[in-house]
């Protein structure tokens, strides 16, 4: 895994994003869309608006790369903007509107996720006989505050000890280390997938200036709870750079010189599963519960009897706030946890994107490639014409559709225009030099329009890439731009009057 990061990725705040802007030369060549000759007054007497050059926008947005634009009308079909609309680019998180309709289909909205407490042995006088099991069923929204009421519940019922172990089981989805290697390695939104995660699998890591050191404090906060964690580790070096290096399992050394008065932000944990039975001990303790440090175990016991268990919230829930927040773990947990459903075992992360994207094949004709559920892999490639045969195919009254999330409609300064008569529903991806948007937009007079705008400077992405930077330099005006060109070809086209 990589190691690097220059100072000015330490910025990246208490929950970094992976972020990126966009900038260059003009595409050569583009579809016009078809203008037809003005007609007469409408029924309101408003003339027909012309329709504005996409060629101009473009060029004026100095993006650079690719820009593949698709729009059709959802009720008739009819393509009403193309450019480079055939041209594969990443789609970075736009994929998640790939993966909730998947698992929608398959899992279907009802759907829990299920983490259960076992006892090897029978309950004699409060003391369980034998070994206490965490077992994972998946959630990809445990927090410490499930956990602390799991432990509640427990002491609740009488038991104040074990014989044995306490194990912690994630086999219900593979382990897998990463979500993208080719990602930096402290990004809390590049953590560890398993099928026991807590906290997004990320563990709060402050510091603060104490005489000529630091105070350091590892924790999985919530608004409720700070329990300590033992199984990460954060030590301060001599150097100067890289800021953060990854030295082995949930191992990590910070460079003193660029931490300052102090500070926080979200490391990723690589052993999920260790890292929920350590916090859940300790949340145990506080109730009583005496528990051996975690174990972690790769086949659940046979003859366990459930003690308890805690349900998520719904499917269609957790893939609301997946769109709306934009989670890489909950996306990628959805995709697994789809595919083991399908083929009737759990698979590996590029063998189960590679099966999504064999589904979205079959069942709206497309010839997407992924190789992730979320979009953080810049390998992932789908066009916007592509990205808009699936938005029709399913419609106006789509099970995706309340999922999007809304976008205002901004002025040049970025303000937002109040009772903007355009609205558009739609998910939004960024990468460094990667920026999507697809969804609705919906004009004026009720009409609907299925639209994907995919932006993508692949060159300066990759020299960013070289550089190990987290927010390289450019970056974040070069996606300035890009949003605005979003913005301008929403708004100009979803006023343009049909002749």
């Amino acid at each position: 895994m990589n190691a690097n990061m220059t100072r000015r990725g330490l910025l990246g705040g208490l929950i970094a994003t992976a972020g990126g802007a966009a900038l260059a030369n003009p595409v050569s060549t583009s579809l016009r869309p078809r203008l037809r000759p003005p007609a007469g007054p409408s029924a309101d007497g408003i003339l027909p608006r012309p329709r504005p050059d996409l060629d101009a926008l473009i060029a004026r947005a100095r993006l650079g790369g690719v820009a593949g634009i698709e729009m059709r009308d959802m009720q008739t079909g009819e393509q009403v903007l193309s450019h480079a609309g055939d041209t594969d680019l990443p789609p970075a998180s736009v994929t998640k509107s790939l993966t909730a309709l998947y698992a929608l289909r398959h899992l279907g909205g009802a759907h829990r996720f299920s983490t259960r407490i076992l006892a090897t042995g029978p309950v004699e006088a409060g003391v369980v006989q034998g070994d206490l099991v965490l077992a994972g069923g998946g959630d990809p929204t445990l927090t410490t505050d499930h956990l602390a009421e799991m432990a509640d519940t427990l002491a609740a019922r009488g038991i104040t000890g074990i014989t044995g172990r306490l194990l912690c089981w994630g086999g219900a989805l593979p382990h897998i280390e990463e979500i993208e290697p080719g990602q930096l390695d402290h990004l809390g939104y590049n953590p560890a997938v398993s099928g026991l995660n807590l906290n997004f699998n990320r563990v709060h890591f402050q510091w603060a200036r104490a005489g000529g050191d630091y105070e350091i404090t590892l924790d999985a906060r919530t608004e409720r709870y700070r329990p300590d964690v033992a199984m990460s580790r954060v030590r301060l070096s001599s150097r100067s750079l890289p800021v953060y290096a990854y030295e082995g399992p949930d191992d990590w050394t910070v460079a003193r010189s660029a931490l300052g008065d102090g500070g926080a932000r979200w490391l990723p944990v690589r052993r999920p599963a260790l890292y929920a039975g350590d916090v859940f001990r300790t949340l145990a303790a506080a109730q009583g519960l005496r528990l051996p440090e975690p174990v972690e175990i790769d086949t659940l016991p046979d003859g366990g009897t459930e003690l308890l268990r805690h349900d998520s919230a719904t499917l269609r829930a957790i893939l609301g706030d997946m769109m709306r927040y934009s989670t890489n773990l909950t996306a990628e947990v959805c995709g697994l946890a789809t595919t083991r459903a399908r083929l009737g075992r759990p698979v590996g992360l590029h063998t189960s994107a590679a099966a999504m994207s064999t589904w979205l094949r079959q069942s709206y004709g497309i010839g997407a490639q992924l190789a992730d559920h979320s979009g953080l892999s810049d390998a992932s490639r789908i066009s916007a014409a592509d990205m808009v045969g699936v938005l029709m195919r399913e419609g106006p009254e789509s099970d995706l559709r309340p999922l999007l999330k809304p976008i205002a409609m901004l002025d040049p300064e970025r303000r937002r225009i109040a009772d903007h008569p355009v609205t558009v529903a739609a998910k939004t991806g960024t990468l460094n030099f990667v920026s999507t948007l697809a969804g609705i937009v919906t004009a004026p007079d009720g009409r609907d329009y299925a639209f994907a705008i995919f932006t993508a400077n692949l060159e300066r992405r990759e020299a960013a890439k070289r550089i190990n930077d987290e927010v390289p330099e450019g970056s974040i005006a070069w996606n300035r731009r890009s949003r605005r060109l979003q913005q301008e070809i929403l708004q100009r086209w979803g006023l343009t009057r049909r002749g």
